[in-house]
């Protein structure tokens, strides 16, 4: 028992030895690390960005009227503008507006702001000083909607060179207003500006200019839109006037859009195209079949429609023709007029079809002989006459050797007066047309889709 009580002891004493070893160890571990970090400190320490007391103090912002422009009473304050253009989210044609989120960027000097400083290093501040200095009052003209993003915190940055000049930068999304044309639409061009102003400070107080240019105004590489292309971005400036405040300088931020086509070829151009085609299948449908060739001509007139209708609930309601209204109007009226054009058919049918009924029973009379039908016309009769007689088989015709009692009339054309009568048709092409209804059909085939392929040819040339 005593022998196992020492074991105990000893083992319990090794832990105790154990333990205090590695305490020790952590604890010179970690006071190496606050030496090395302080050395660290030291070494990259920014005394301009060290806290003295309060930072109010070392700008000395509570010696100032911040409510005033700096150099008030003298010339105007320069303020430089840069603007990044983060995305171009939406450009709505209903509204006639687009949506950008951008880099905002003011640059000018305020001497009142200058420090101190030993190695010309600038502070940064958030939002919480802009509060209480003087800043530009930008606003965008023509704006609907805008706001400074917030989250996690407001995308606000100030930074303050030891000179006193200022940089002023802020996060912004605005929907603005677009002056647009759908004359050509949609094989249109949109361009678009943004437009920077002074509110309150005309250009006698402040003089609002791009920073470097052209070169002010820098884009995303990936901005992308489902249905424009951008082509450029531009930056411009100009005076505008106001009849009762002055003159302010105004910076306008200008970018062109060409609309992607292909979107619009696949759902209007495209369907409308084929309708037109399948309206002409109606031509090669026997003029006796009057439901399939009805049926075909109300289906592709509602089909246009309903392209008409939807094409137009996408769009402003303008008063002006759209490109896009001139093809599908012209290729309604091809689908229309192709319904007309049986509509001729039909009726002229049914005219030539009576006149052809009274003249076979006008010519049916056998004088009370039922089976003599027999009959030769001469020349004053013409082919349609003829025609009549079609239904005659030889076995209802009898010679008179055969059958002496029966009445036979003879119906013959002679040769001479057949010729007369080919002659007579031949200066009367329009007429032979009227006549033979199937004519029309066979004419319609070639006209239709040679006048549409022609307007085809002429509408993409002017609009492309």
């Amino acid at each position: 028992m005593p022998y196992f009580t020492k074991l105990l002891l000893l083992i319990f004493c090794l832990v105790l030895l154990v333990e205090s070893r590695k305490h020790r160890r952590r604890r010179w571990t970690s006071h190496l690390d606050v030496q090395r970090a302080s050395h660290i400190f030291k070494k990259n320490r920014d005394l301009t960005k060290a806290w003295k007391g309060k930072t109010d103090q070392l700008l000395r912002v509570d010696e100032h009227d911040f409510t005033m422009r700096p150099a008030f009473g003298g010339p105007a304050i320069p303020v430089g503008v840069d603007v990044q253009v983060e995305s171009l989210d939406s450009i709505s044609e209903v509204d006639m507006d687009f949506t950008m989120t951008l880099y905002l960027r003011h640059y000018w000097k305020d001497e009142r702001l200058s420090f101190p400083s030993t190695n010309n290093k600038s502070m940064t501040f958030d939002g919480r000083l802009v509060k209480k200095i003087w800043v530009p009052d930008v606003f965008f003209v023509h704006s609907k909607r805008s706001f400074i993003h917030d989250t996690t915190t407001d995308n606000i940055m100030l930074r303050v060179f030891p000179d006193g000049h200022v940089l002023y930068s802020m996060r912004v999304t605005v929907t603005a207003m677009c002056n647009m044309d759908f004359s050509h639409f949609p094989l249109d061009s949109q361009t678009c500006s943004l437009e920077l102003e002074s509110y309150a400070y005309t250009d006698e107080d402040l003089m609002l200019y791009w920073k470097n240019g052209n070169e002010s105004l820098k884009t995303d590489e990936k901005i992308s839109l489902s249905q424009f292309l951008i082509q450029k971005f531009h930056t411009t400036s100009r005076l505008a006037f106001y009849s009762s405040t002055g003159w302010y300088n105004r910076l306008y931020i200008n970018f062109t859009l060409r609309r992607h086509i292909f979107f619009f070829l696949l759902q209007t151009y495209f369907p409308a195209t084929l309708m037109v085609m399948l309206s002409w299948v109606s031509f090669w449908i026997d003029r006796r079949a009057v439901p399939a060739r009805v049926s075909l001509g109300i289906t592709t007139v509602l089909t246009m429609s309903t392209i008409i209708t939807g094409v137009n609930a996408s769009m402003p309601r303008v008063s002006y023709i759209k490109a896009v209204d001139i093809y599908l109007w012209v290729s309604f009226v091809f689908v229309f007029l192709s319904v007309l054009e049986y509509a001729a058919v039909n009726y002229l049918t049914t005219v030539q079809e009576r006149k052809e009924r009274k003249l076979r029973e006008r010519f049916s009379c056998s004088c009370g002989i039922p089976h003599s039908k027999t009959m030769m016309l001469d020349g004053n009769y013409s082919e349609s006459d003829a025609n009549s007689l079609a239904g005659y088989t030889r076995n209802q015709m009898a010679p008179e050797e055969e059958k002496p009692e029966k009445m036979v009339v003879h119906l013959a054309m002679s040769n001479e007066s057949n010729s007369s009568r080919k002659r007579g048709l031949k200066g009367h092409v329009g007429l032979r047309i009227i006549q033979n209804t199937h004519a029309i059909d066979k004419y319609s085939r070639l006209i239709f889709p040679g006048t549409y392929i022609f307007f085809n040819l002429i509408y993409w040339s002017v609009f492309s």
